[in-house]
């Protein structure tokens, strides 16, 4: 494999001409590339002082065409380094029309981004050979880079607001038509999902009660029902029991059958038939259990993470928070 650092980074210099092209021809082009492009988005370190002066234009309401940017890059002395008045010509006859910059500005955008990927997986090759380093910062400090480079690879839009209020129109209707209906994610306690319309999304829900109440009874019951009921894929940190001991607890509770007595083993016939039902309910819910002592904030983020990606993610139970280990670097967070 040849050395990365021989090879050239992805970049395709016609489209940043042509969407320079594109803003020299049309002034409205300008609002449409700076919704998707930032100046150093551009491969080229001329073409990104080129498209700073037309942002720099275009805030102080000036047009941006040759003339006037010849004149704000003579003030920067930058005019040569862009490659003078003639280059200026040239992308401004380089497009017939300004009607696909949006498309030639996507193309820059992209290669941008494969740029920013390489300089992430570079760092994470370089914080990986140092010695001593946490191997649970280096892993989330590379998921950090990678997301970041993936928010960056696109962002929302301004909405109209009739298009928003025609959504909340609907779902407006959607509440009307089914009054008292839940909204959220059903827990199977209907007291609980009357006032909260369900588990809504972000949501973060401490269970607090004095020892031996019931509080992982309770969040197991939630998990359970939002599992098997609601068919939405749940995960469970258990940090203080084993998956097995969670597991018999669950099978007990949808069996419904004295978890003292399973555990001296007096079953009676009958209850064989419910745990083989139960067994079976349980065995088909997306329902996942990690019982990893003392797990730490970053481990769980990165589970949690995979986890929405190869299944879906709807509700994260924690038993319990107290047993959770902070990073070295931030042992209160």
């Amino acid at each position: 494999m040849a050395d990365l650092s021989d090879r050239v980074p992805p970049q395709n210099i016609e489209a940043e001409q042509s969407v320079l092209g594109s803003v020299l021809l049309a002034r409205e082009a300008i609002n449409s590339v700076a919704e998707i492009l930032k100046a150093e988005d551009f491969y080229k370190e001329s073409h990104r002082k080129l498209f700073q002066a037309m942002l720099f234009l275009t805030e102080k309401g000036e047009p941006v065409d040759v003339i006037t940017l010849v004149e704000i890059l003579r003030q920067q002395n930058n005019l040569e380094e862009i490659g003078g008045i003639s280059y200026l010509t040239m992308l401004a006859n380089m497009v017939p029309t300004a009607a696909n910059v949006e498309y030639y500005a996507r193309i820059v955008k992209q290669k941008a981004v494969l740029r920013q990927l390489i300089n992430a997986a570079t760092r994470i090759v370089a914080r990986s050979f140092e010695a001593g380093d946490n191997l649970e910062e280096i892993l989330d400090e590379a998921e950090q880079a990678i997301f970041q480079v993936s928010n960056r690879s696109g962002g929302d839009s301004f909405a109209p607001l009739k298009e928003v209020l025609l959504d909340t129109f609907d779902h407006i209707a959607y509440l009307y038509e089914n009054k008292g209906g839940i909204t959220g994610l059903a827990t199977g306690f209907p007291d609980f999902d009357n006032l909260t319309s369900g588990l809504q999304p972000s949501d973060l829900i401490i269970i607090a009660a004095r020892p031996s109440m019931g509080k992982t009874t309770l969040a197991l019951n939630m998990a359970q029902n939002i599992g098997i009921k609601g068919k939405k894929p749940v995960a469970i940190f258990s940090l203080e029991m084993s998956r097995e001991q969670l597991a018999q607890r669950m099978l007990c509770a949808q069996a419904q059958i004295d978890a003292h007595r399973l555990r001296r083993g007096y079953l009676k016939d009958e209850d064989w038939e419910k745990i083989t039902q139960a067994v079976g309910l349980l065995g088909e819910a997306p329902i996942f259990i990690d019982d990893s002592a003392s797990l730490s904030v970053l481990e769980m983020r990165a589970k949690c993470r995979r986890l929405k990606a190869e299944h879906g993610l709807t509700a994260v139970f924690v038993d319990y928070l107290q047993l959770m280990r902070g990073s070295e670097k931030a042992e209160n967070r």
